[in-house]
């Protein structure tokens, strides 16, 4: 059994892969200040509940974009599981080649989507993460990364306009019946989430149109959408093609088959 970690700057998804298949997975908050144990404990919880045991657990893998966090996942990996995590990061085999000007600067998240993306529908995309930031990757038909745009996440310009008024309210990010809305919280909730909305349709429409100068597949592009919000902003949406929720647990298991020679077959009771 395989244990997959995708830690973001809000969540760390979590989940466990047996024979290929994604069994069991779980959201739970990215707290820099909490402990090796305390994630230990937490994660005893999780696989309590669904009876699971540790001792299935053959390897581990992380994403993260929290540096902080790294170090005490890795912590955990070892003093719980008995495990050295393997990380995305450089030396990693993606397949990818990222044509970025320091392809070090690639979020290991954002690499992680493109390989999952391809693998499971091909190229060329556009791989949109609507999660605390909003990030848009452009793939090729040949695993090239040609690059991206990073936009703040609806939470973040949600919270901002929150934190940043006298007397506007936190709302919930919701779409309303309407654009033109007649009470502060819809109003809100009409420039937050159409106006995010207008923003994904404009750079995935000018994506297009760049893309399709760089890839001479002939194919056509599809948009993929993962994320906390992509269902939220797929709705009504014609730029979306796939809503794909678990893209990145399902690309750290395939840059793990990249990296490992044998990746673990499924525990017969």
């Amino acid at each position: 059994m395989l244990l997959a970690f995708d830690v973001g700057n809000t969540n760390i998804v979590l989940g466990v892969f047996r024979d290929g298949v994604l069994t069991h997975n779980w959201r739970i908050e990215s707290a820099g200040a909490r402990s090796a144990d305390e994630y230990g404990m937490l994660v005893h919880e999780l696989f309590a509940f669904e009876g699971l045991k540790f001792s299935d657990v053959e390897d581990i893998i992380i994403s993260t974009v929290v540096p902080s966090v790294l170090y005490t996942l890795q912590h955990m990996a070892q003093k719980y599981f008995g495990k050295r995590a393997l990380v995305i990061g450089p030396g990693i085999k993606t397949g990818l080649q990222i044509i970025y000007d320091d392809p070090t600067q690639v979020g290991a998240d954002r690499i992680v989507n493109a390989v999952a993306a391809l693998d499971k529908y091909g190229g060329p995309l556009i791989i949109i993460d609507l999660g605390t930031a909003t990030t848009f990757c452009c793939v090729t038909d040949d695993w090239r990364y040609v690059g991206g745009a990073i936009a703040p996440g609806l939470k973040i310009s949600s919270e901002a306009l929150f934190e940043k008024t006298a007397k506007l309210p936190r709302v919930e990010l919701d779409e309303p019946a309407q654009v033109i809305c007649k009470n502060t919280i819809e109003s809100m909730q009409s420039g937050l989430v159409f106006g995010h909305r207008g923003m994904v349709e404009y750079i995935t429409e000018r994506m297009k149109r760049e893309l399709s100068e760089i890839d001479r597949s002939g194919k056509p592009i599809r948009v993929i959408a993962t994320g906390g919000v992509a269902n939220l902003m797929a709705e009504g949406s014609g730029s979306i093609d796939i809503v794909d929720k678990m893209l990145t647990l399902e690309g750290l298991y395939f840059i793990y088959k990249k990296n490992r020679r044998d990746p673990p077959a499924p525990r017969r009771e």
